[in-house]
């Protein structure tokens, strides 16, 4: 029989691509890790790992043993699952991955309502940008993931999560009062050569930016880059920069800054991801149950 805590370790590398990486998200050391590979490779009676460059890859019979072993760890995850649920009331521990805005708008309700419904359980939250949050979700690093999808720009997909979406969150271009009137900004198209604000390179919202200034006709300055959505409001606020910023943006604050609707009034869509073997585990169910109350709340809200 082999020995699951050791397949893990093998699956874990291929996610990972070092065995530094592996001993760090599993508190390991490289050391140790190397050591419990080598006995796998000892059961199974041939060589699992190859090196390149500084990274490791699996070797074809390896492979299957991944194959294998992701089944076995979804199943045991689904039994975990129905455990939980024969159980009268939801308990034991979530950790959520949550991108700025949202934590911002939708945690401080929910958690509010998982503490006062529901005391047995326990929510650790983590602030993760989406792509990196849904990967780790698949990886197992986290439980739940509160992401996010722009128009026309498809989220990462891994197998083994569902997705269930939220709320849709719109978009429009953030300029102040100021530079509306020196400026006599409409639309978009009237920011090109201003300074802008936007999220670093390689996210979601980055790209979107960036495609619609260039539809618009031009190519955006970009002097400010950062993931912090308070930073950019403080920006447009000054006067200093023009961003482009979701609704999600201004829960619980007034709105300090002219909000200029783009063409076709675009929204992003907010959404919740979860393994499938653990979605129907009480303690999900409850945190999806609750951020869709405080979501619908906020609609509400804005209606």
């Amino acid at each position: 029989m082999l020995d699951l805590r050791r397949l893990r370790l093998l699956r874990e590398v291929k996610l990972r691509g070092t065995l530094a990486e592996v001993a760090e998200a599993l508190n390991y050391s490289p050391s140790a890790v190397s050591q419990q590979l080598a006995l796998l490779e000892k059961e199974v009676g041939v060589p699992l790992l190859r090196k390149s460059g500084r990274r490791v890859t699996l070797t074809p019979q390896a492979e299957i043993l991944v194959a294998h072993t992701s089944t076995v760890l979804e199943v045991l995850e689904q039994a975990e699952a129905e455990v939980t649920t024969s159980l009268e009331r939801p308990a034991g521990l979530v950790r959520l991955a949550v991108f700025q805005s949202a934590a911002l708008a939708l945690l401080p309700d929910a958690l509010t309502l998982v503490r006062s419904e529901y005391p047995e359980m326990r929510l650790e939250v983590t602030q993760q940008e989406p792509e990196a949050a849904l990967h780790a979700t698949w990886t197992r690093d986290f439980d739940l993931v509160i992401a996010e999808q722009y128009p026309g720009h498809a989220a990462p997909r891994h197998p083994e999560l569902d997705r269930v979406d939220l709320t849709t969150d719109p978009i429009r271009l953030g300029v102040s009062k100021k530079l509306v009137t020196e400026h006599n900004i409409k639309a978009l198209a009237d920011t090109a050569g201003l300074p802008w604000v936007m999220e670093p390179r390689g996210t979601a919202s980055r790209h979107w930016a960036e495609q619609a200034c260039r539809q618009a006709g031009f190519e955006p300055d970009v002097q400010f880059e950062t993931a912090d959505i308070q930073a950019h409001i403080r920006l447009v606020e000054s006067g200093n920069a023009v961003a482009l910023l979701t609704g999600l943006a201004w829960v619980g604050r007034p709105v300090t800054v002219e909000l200029i609707d783009l063409p076709g009034n675009p929204r992003r869509t907010v959404f919740t991801a979860a393994r499938r073997a653990s979605a129907k585990s009480p303690a999900i169910l409850v945190c999806r149950d609750v951020l869709a109350r405080t979501a619908e709340l906020i609609t509400s809200t804005e209606e």
